[in-house]
């Protein structure tokens, strides 16, 4: 059993894996009219922070340089408003991720191991966190301390794309692109500075 420390390269890579599996700043993102109830990102923002609990099922496709074919993992996800997020990965393996405040806990339960650690120890995979926490809580200021962002499309199909602005987030990832229906996220694209990409296919859970 692991706990606490500080995650190293290895651990990093990890949580991008795991992971992949809300901002409006004059300059950055124009409304599409400037009608208050206008698609724009503030209405999407809106409409997201809107949802207090979501439970999914994902199907993950990690797309590697050095292999000729994509690995593919499943799983689910639960979201509690406004800091809770849990990743469970069932297929190929067991593994978990849970966040929780300010608060990371990795588990691999076929290891028997566990680490947790505080994010802000950790700039890199704060800034990735955040990047799907704060769009499924519909947090503009937090959102926009990591990134630049653009939203293109309309409300029943659209793409945020986000640019990290911090110099060693942006020496691990290039961009990352999440997609959606209204205040439903259905995918979330992780564009690797190595060439690498990771692609997370995210479908309602069943009642």
């Amino acid at each position: 059993m692991i706990s606490g420390g500080s995650p190293g390269a290895r651990d990093m890579r990890a949580v991008l894996l795991l992971f992949a599996a809300g901002l409006c700043s004059p300059g950055v993102i124009a409304a599409e009219a400037n009608e208050p109830d206008a698609w724009d990102v503030t209405r999407l923002m809106r409409e997201l922070g809107e949802v207090k609990s979501a439970k999914a099922r994902f199907v993950e496709r990690k797309h590697l340089a050095i292999l000729s074919a994509p690995l593919e993992a499943t799983g689910t996800l639960l979201y509690t408003a406004p800091g809770r997020l849990e990743k469970h990965t069932l297929t190929p393996r067991q593994e978990s991720l849970v966040l929780e405040g300010d608060r990371l806990t990795l588990e691999n339960q076929e290891r028997n191991q566990r680490r947790t650690f505080a994010l802000q120890d950790q700039p890199v995979i704060w800034a990735f966190v955040e990047s799907i926490r704060s769009t499924l809580a519909g947090d503009l200021a937090t959102l926009t301390r990591f990134y630049e962002a653009s939203l293109d499309g309309r409300e029943r199909r659209w793409r945020l794309t986000l640019k990290p602005s911090d110099p060693r987030m942006q020496d691990v990832v290039n961009e990352i692109r999440i997609s959606g229906d209204r205040n439903w996220i259905n995918a979330i694209e992780i564009i690797e500075t190595s060439g690498d990409r990771s692609v997370m296919t995210i479908t309602r859970d069943s009642p």
